[in-house]
């Protein structure tokens, strides 16, 4: 199903290398984590979360792969505390499959086989996160917004430009309640393709029954996550449990989703942590529920699951998660590590 916009195709599941998510640790919790994020990841969850970065520089890393390594998920985060209410941050995503066989060229125009012509190229999307955070005059108020830049490749064939804006909120109160919005794509966001398919390409995709794709434009619909979070301490010797619900409101059809119309459809998704302090977290999350059609035509309700496990030491934090990152049905799980550094001001900068 596709939308249109101002003329314009509006694919579902446009740019959606964008809605893997990143680190660990979210992950872990099914990606329940916008009302929560407060550190370097924020540039992706939920900019507003920024501001409560308390170090000079925060790092983030973190390096997955999918469908037995061919397909390969990388992220660079940096935060900066600009001063006691803002910050900034800029994130970096790639997601990628290198070594693609090109067999276009395979036959050539005598109907001979030349295993020689066979290339290889990547498909490969990136995307550029530039985030600032601010906080509000209500306390515990805060707002962040991201500018992005998305840049996406397959070998010498295809290739587009696009340009977006996120907006988020979070609001902290002093009894462990927290609250987040999220808007992705608010302003919607607009990826121009430009194609580049010589005469035998374009042979190979009619005697296939393929469509000759054209240059045009690709648009991503606005995207709204609403959450909460609560968090309890358990005694008086550090061990505490949280846990955090999201709910994401697409706008570009109807998806395979818990709740779904024509319009809107309304995927929520749940996080629970249980911890000793700062030090060492457990995690578990559930996401991607959907109804499944069996053989009989009868539908059930599936869930995926995730796990992950959390250890900071001092100003280092590893992350890890057994997760998916689509068809819960097909259940294609994998693990996910990731790291983050905070780095104090260095010394000769005082």
């Amino acid at each position: 199903m596709q939308s249109k916009v101002l003329g314009q195709t509006a694919p579902k599941y446009s740019n959606e290398f964008l809605a893997i998510g990143i680190g660990a640790d979210a992950l872990g919790l099914g990606g329940s984590v916008v009302a929560q994020t407060d550190n370097v990841n924020s540039g992706y969850w939920n900019p507003a979360g920024l501001t409560k970065v308390d170090k000079w520089l925060e790092i983030g890393l973190m390096h997955s792969e999918y469908f037995a390594g061919i397909a390969k998920y990388d992220y660079l985060g940096l935060a900066h505390k600009i001063n006691d209410k803002s910050s900034i941050g800029f994130s970096f995503v790639r997601f990628a499959v290198d070594d693609i066989p090109n067999t276009t060229q395979l036959i050539d125009n005598n109907g001979r086989i030349n295993y020689d012509k066979i290339t290889s190229f990547t498909a490969a999307d990136y995307a550029y996160i530039l985030s600032y955070a601010r906080k509000m005059k209500l306390k515990g108020l805060s707002f962040g917004a991201n500018f992005k830049v998305i840049n996406r490749q397959v070998g010498d064939f295809a290739k587009s430009w696009g340009f977006g804006l996120d907006a988020g909120l979070q609001y902290h109160s002093p009894k462990n309640w927290k609250f987040g919005l999220m808007a992705r794509d608010v302003t919607s966001t607009f990826n121009a393709w430009v194609f580049n398919l010589d005469d035998k390409m374009k042979e190979v995709f009619a005697a296939t029954g393929n469509e000759i794709p054209t240059n045009g434009l690709e648009i991503t619909l606005p995207k709204l996550i609403l959450a909460a979070y609560k968090k309890v301490e358990i005694g008086k010797k550090g061990i505490y449990t949280a846990a955090e619900l999201d709910v994401d409101f697409t706008t570009d059809g109807r998806r395979n989703t818990l709740i779904q119309t024509n319009a809107i459809s309304i995927d929520p998704h749940l996080g629970i942590e249980v911890g000793y302090k700062s030090f060492i977290a457990v995690r578990g999350g559930l996401s991607n529920m959907q109804y499944v059609k069996d053989f009989d035509d009868s539908k059930s309700l599936n869930l995926q699951p995730n796990i992950g496990l959390g250890i900071t030491i001092k100003n280092f934090k590893i992350d890890y998660a057994f997760t998916d990152i689509g068809d819960a049905s097909v259940a294609l799980y994998s693990h996910v590590i990731s790291i983050k550094l905070k780095l104090d001001r260095p010394s000769n900068m005082h």
